[in-house]
This record gives C-alpha cells, structure tokens and sequence, in this order.
C-alpha cells in the first residue's frame, strides 16, 4: 500500500463525519469479547478434565502420552456435517500450518480403524492421545473457529496435555489459588517428572498450550502469575505453535523435516544457503549488510544486531541499461506440485529497474535446462523494503532463479533481496503494506481503511482496522461495489476471508502469524430481515475513494479484538514501522458436501448418489468411477464392491485350517497315486529288461 493513501483516506473520513453522510455499520463475530477456550467451555457449562480434555481411559498421566497413543504421521480425519463452514475452512488452514512446520499430515478417513471425527460440539475439547476406539471425537463448537484453537485441540489429540501441568510448573509460575472459582482447583494440578514428560524442553511461557493468566478466574485478579513479569501478557497465546511446541512435537513423531517447507534464506550465512551465480549473465550479485543509496540494513535485522544483517545487492548503477544479473538457489525437489515464493525487494535504483523470476527445471524431457520466466516485477517503488509472493507450480526438482535487470533512467543504487520462503503452500491473494503505523494508533477517524481488492471470483472488498479501541485492534471485512456486479451471484456465498498480521520473522516456520477467517453466508441477515451479504449497491452506504470516486461499501463483519496492542508491539509484526497484512477470499461452497476434502465436486456426489456403499462404506471417485473404501477394526473388515461381506480373523483362521486340512489331504492323494504309478512302472520295467538280457545272452553264444 502507497503510504499517500492513508492521510487521504483520514481526510474523507473526517468529511463523511462533518457532513453527516452515513457510516457502514460493523457487526463483531465474538460480540467484542475475546474468549478463550476455557471461557467459551465454562460458559456452556462444560466440566472437562483441565477445561477442554475428554479423559477416554488414557491411563499413563504423561505431557505426552506414551507410544502406543501415538497416531501414525498421516492422521485420517472426519469434517462432520455438523461443522460451521467457517470451522471446516479453518481446520484445513490449520492442517497446512502442522504440514508447513511439522512432519504430521492429515487425510481423509478412508476406512482406517482409528480416526478423528471433528464435529461442532458443546464448546472446544479433544481427547489426549490415540484413544484406539475407532472414531474419536474433537469438537470445534461456536466460537473455537480459530486456527490456534484448532491447533491446540489437535495437539491434545495428537498427545499433549497443557504446559502448566508440568513439573517443574511452580519454578516459573505461582497459582492463586484464592482467585480460583470454587471447584475448579483440580485443573492447576502439576504431576511430577515420573508421570509427565516435558522432553528435556524448557518450560514454555508462550506455549499454545499454556493456560491464560484468567483462567478459571473467581474476579478480575489474575490466576496465573508469571515469575518473570514480562511474560504474563504472554502466556494464553492463540497465535500459533510457539518453538517449543514444535520442538516437543517433531521430537514426540521423530520429524527430520516439514512436509510443505522447502527453503528458507536470510543471507547470514556466507555460503548464502547455496544459491550460484550465473556465467552467462553482464553482473553478479553481492553480499553486503549495507548499501551507500540504501538500504541502509538487511530486512531480517532492521539493523538492530551489529555485526550481522546481510542481504544480496545488485547493482544497476554500475552496467548498462539491459544489463542482467542472476541468482539462482540451489536445487529443490518439490512434493505437491505447486509453491509460493515469498521474498522482500528494496530499489535504491532507477524505477525502472526490474527484478525477473525464472524457473530452471531439470527432467528428462527438458535436458537442456532452460529458464522459464514466470513473472517480472516492475514499477518497484524506491526506498524501502516490499514484500512480494509469487506462485509457483513446479513437479519437477528445480532452481528459483532471480534476475535483476537494469533499466533505463539513472540508478546510484540496485536491487536488493532478503528474507527469502519457499514453500509448497498457497500464496496469499493480496497483501496490504501499511507504512507509519505507529503514527496510526489512536487516529481522531478511528478507523483505517485499505485499497480496494478483487477476489478471486470478482467481489470487490475493503479491510477495515480499527485502531482507537486500545488496548484492542479490530479488524473488518466490507463488500463494496464493484466492476464485476452484474455478473455476480448475491447475496455472496461461502467466501471464506483469511486475514493475516504477519510476523515478519526471517524464517517462515518460526512465524507466528495472527489469522482470522469469516465467511460469507448468503442466509445471513440483518435486524432488518435483509441479506448482510447482498449486493452494496443495494444494502450499503456511500463512500468516496481518495481521488474521490464514489462507491457503496456494505457494512464490516470480523473482530473488534482481532489483537491486543502488546501482542502487536511483540515479535516482528512491527518492523521498520511497516505493517503487512496478508488477506486471501477463497470460495469454499465445496465443503457444504458431505465428507471433508476441498476438492469434491457435482460429478462426485452424482456418481456416489447412485452408488449406495454399505455397512457405513464411503463412496470415493476413483478413475473417473465411484468406489467404496470400507470399514474395518482390529480383528474384522468389509470387503466387495459395496461393502457387502465381512472378514475377520475369526473367519480367516477358520478358512485357513480348512485349507490346511484340504491340502494335506490332496497331497496324500497324490502321494499315493504316485507311489502306486512309480512301483507298476517299475515292475513293467524289470520284466522287459529281463527278457533283454535273454536274447542278448542268446546272441553272444
């Protein structure tokens, strides 16, 4: 975002005040309270072991549960048609978090004989472990569509239990126990080292399993005390996995590495990650921690760790116009044919000054190795760092290639690259740079508003930052009115938004993002009786651009405490006064369908419409052709096209005896006729050879 647009935008938000014109309203998903887990379970009354466990016999009382607890790396799971579209859109982001970060992945149930059923029950609780009961229940009820929620609850499912169980809990926390609501002192319990494990990792104050300092609370007061005051605006995180969560978790499931990531390069290193210089370009790239005309430090640092803080600079200022540099990574070996390459690009240079991105495929049907181009970024504003995504869909292993070009104009500086992420993950749709940004807390107008955007599908919408309500920040979705509104479908279905205040850590897994996601329901209405999705030409209020055009914008549906103001000041969120928001509108009517995968379509549930599976089969499109996966247990299993018969060891050591028996016999049998066979044969033979020697002896006298 250009950073002349938010004065401007303040500027017409002041006119709509002074003159009076009408305000969108906004209506708040957690009606402006943030509850966490335990708070959202103790309002329905919920009595869970620890606030949010359902105990399923698990005898070993461990922070982790023992091996044969464990789930196998890929998980089979259920999406119950139960679900909020909203929950099942944000389980599945939640999944592409364990498979970016962890060696854990989740498929669909296809007749394994455990699995996780995740259904909208009473309020947000999971089970400790593998229960090994067949289906086992997670419940993501009202108010737990959040992705660290989901992720917590899954990290109980896969063996954890909360972090302030621990042993050695008092060394780094005290519990009130006065401030505790009477009866519910049994969920501080710490359990010494024999019964839980934490693997020889630290106590984790920023834990996504760490209870918040209102837990359980009687008053106002808080529960939990830190030891270390800075830290008690830390614990109860719902962000996402801290480092030591993921440390615990690959060490638990023996993880090497992360299913999705493939690179990630911040260029401290003096081998910079193994990336080469190309022979047949006019310049090379170099590794510096400054440049004269800018920048002045690396984006990784911001200039804060002297000593280190590199980047890799070309430049443009030195060759001619046409000049190219390239800087190709070392060689990938992609997994799910298709990534997102993140990276941040500073111009000190001419603003016509490019930077190219290409591909170096190797597969046998490309010896040759040549370049694909597979985007140019131009227009790149000069003086300060931007972060740009490119998507790549790549099946063989492969290089990134980056080419700086010199264009025409004159250049005192270049191009320079940090901070890059390659990941086989989906790339964000847009992404709002908000330059500044402290100077925005506490605006006069209250409100911030972005650019207009395109979805995917073709609405037109803006995001909303509320940054008055300190110490909370509220952010909002708004419809406006569009290009494409004749020829879309209203009021607007199943557009699930992701929004994202992105830690700008160096390495993407050790980001620990804030995400939230709504969707779109076209039932959804106002207290009016009209559609809130409708068209905003229709149900919206006038608004202006900052050229001035008029536009309609629908009323804001998202949180009024999307992030408190320390959790924003904390980690990377902030750096350089820079703020990105990364922001993806994607359709997800698919997943009204029965069974969980975002990929069914009408062609599946057709064929599976008359093709009944039974015995609780489920129907699949295999090759074009519906087909069961049936279930099956320890000891028994359904078998046929349909599911129809059923196995089970019973029955096979039954038809394996009878078998045996039927065999053995055979084999006598065929014993005896041989036997008989071989001693006629015999008897046949000596008799001839007799009669032989008779005439021989005959002839020689």
């Amino acid at each position: 975002m250009d950073s002349w647009y938010l004065p401007s935008f303040l500027f017409f938000a002041a006119l709509l005040q002074v003159f009076g014109l009408p305000t969108p309203e906004i209506f708040d998903v957690d009606g402006g309270i943030d509850r966490d887990i335990l708070d959202i379970n103790e309002d329905l009354g919920l009595d869970l072991f620890e606030g949010d466990i359902r105990l399923d016999g698990v005898q070993e009382r461990n922070s982790i549960v023992g091996e044969r607890y464990r789930w196998p790396h890929t998980i089979p799971y259920v999406l119950d048609d139960s679900l909020e579209m909203n929950a099942k859109g944000v389980i599945l982001n939640a999944f592409e978090r364990y498979r970016l970060k962890t060696c854990i992945d989740f498929k669909p149930w296809s007749g394994e004989p455990n699995y996780i059923s995740v259904f909208k029950g009473n309020g947000c609780w999971s089970s400790v472990g593998n229960s090994r009961i067949g289906r086992q229940e997670l419940s993501i009820g009202k108010g737990c569509d959040k992705i660290a929620t989901v992720q917590h609850e899954f990290l109980h499912a896969l063996g954890f239990w909360h972090e302030q169980s621990r042993s050695d809990r008092d060394d780094y926390v005290s519990i009130i126990w006065d401030r505790i609501i009477s009866g519910k002192e049994k969920n501080f319990k710490s359990y010494d080292d024999q019964k839980a494990d934490s693997l020889n990792v630290p106590y984790d104050y920023s834990s996504v399993m760490h209870y918040s300092k209102t837990a359980f609370q009687n008053g106002s007061e808080p529960t939990i005390v830190t030891r270390i005051p800075d830290f008690m605006d830390v614990i109860g995180q719902r962000m996402d996995f801290s480092d030591s969560d993921l440390l615990k978790l690959n060490q638990l499931y023996n993880c090497s590495s992360s299913l999705s990531f493939m690179e990630s390069c911040d260029f401290e290193l003096e081998n910079v990650c193994g990336m080469i210089q190309s022979s047949e370009d006019s310049a090379d790239w170099q590794r510096v921690s400054q440049v004269p005309e800018g920048p002045e430090s690396d984006h990784s640092n911001m200039g804060r760790c002297k000593g280190s803080g590199f980047f890799m600079h070309f430049n443009s200022s030195s060759v001619n116009e046409g000049a190219t540099a390239m800087l190709g990574s070392r060689i990938l070996y992609p997994k799910r044919g298709f990534q997102c390459l993140q990276f941040f690009l500073y111009n000190s240079g001419s603003e016509y000054d490019q930077l190219n991105i290409y591909i170096r495929e190797y597969s046998a049907a490309n010896v040759n190795r040549t370049l694909t181009l597979v985007e140019e970024i131009k227009d790149i504003p000069i003086g300060s760092w931007q972060l740009y995504h490119v998507t790549l869909k790549v099946s063989n292993k492969f290089r990134v290639v980056f080419g700086g070009v010199r264009g025409a104009g004159a250049s005192r500086g270049g191009l320079s690259i940090d901070d890059i992420n390659l990941s086989e993950t989906q790339c964000p749709h847009h992404v709002w740079h908000i330059r500044n940004f402290t100077q925005l807390i506490g605006s006069p107008s209250g409100s911030v508003f972005s650019p207009s955007f395109y979805s995917s599908k073709g609405y037109a919408f803006q995001i909303c930052l509320n940054l008055s309500s300190l110490p909370n920040i509220g952010m909002y979705f708004h419809l406006i009115s569009g290009a494409n509104d004749d020829q879309l479908e209203w009021p607007c279905p199943w557009q699930q938004v992701t929004m994202t205040i992105l830690d700008q850590n160096p390495d993407i897994r050790q980001r620990m993002s804030n995400q939230r996601s709504i969707t779109t329901d076209p039932f959804m209405t106002t207290g009016n009786g009209t559609y809130f999705w409708d068209r905003p030409s229709k149900v919206g209020t006038q608004a202006f651009f900052p050229n001035g055009t008029q536009f309609q914008r629908g009323s804001g549906y998202g949180n009024s405490v999307f992030m408190t103001h320390e959790r924003l000041k904390s980690r990377d969120f902030i750096k350089g006064d820079d703020v990105y928001i990364l922001l993806t509108v994607e359709d997800i009517s698919q997943l009204n369908t029965t069974q969980n995968e975002p990929i069914p379509t009408l062609d599946i549930n057709d064929l599976c419409t008359s093709f009944k599976c039974e015995n609780d089969g489920v129907c699949i499109l295999h090759n074009g052709k519906a087909e069961c996966r049936c279930p099956s247990g320890e000891d028994w299993w359904y078998m046929g096209e349909r599911c129809e018969k059923r196995g089970s060891t019973r029955d096979t050591i039954v038809i394996a005896a009878s078998s045996t028996v039927a065999v053995f016999a055979l084999m006598l049998i065929i014993t005896l006729v041989s036997v008989y066979c071989t001693r006629k044969k015999y008897h046949k033979e000596t008799g001839s050879r007799t009669a032989n020697m008779t005439l021989e002896n005959q002839y020689a006298l």
